[in-house]
């Protein structure tokens, strides 16, 4: 079991920078792919950045890319995010998937204003 917990959310200009923090624990070590995931009110959640843990290949969603950055160290999961524009406004979630299942944080919100 794999528990993911985000931190860093909060209200900023547009134009401005976040980093959010997924602080992860449990079973780690099987871990195959993590990332981060976000949803706005009415919609899909989506892909912002995803990282293989097995090919160190990290895919981002076109929309941020140039803009946010995914990295990790052994127990902590990044999003590093630069100008941001009123349409990242979202719920924000950690990732994590081994080869049986599919975790995910509880979310923080990032609210950026125009």
């Amino acid at each position: 079991q794999v528990q993911l917990v985000e931190s860093g959310g909060g209200l900023v200009q547009a134009g401005g920078s976040l980093r959010l923090t997924c602080s992860a624990s449990g079973s780690i070590s099987n871990v195959l792919f993590m990332g981060w995931y976000r949803q706005a009110p009415g919609k899909e959640r989506d892909l912002v950045a995803l990282d293989s843990l097995t090919t160190s290949f990290t895919k981002y969603a076109d929309s941020v890319k140039g803009r946010f950055t995914l990295s990790r160290d052994n127990a902590n999961v990044y999003l590093q995010m630069n100008k941001l524009k009123p349409e990242d406004t979202a719920v924000y979630y950690c990732y994590a998937v081994d080869q049986t299942r599919t975790y995910w944080g509880q979310g923080t919100q990032v609210t950026v204003s125009s």
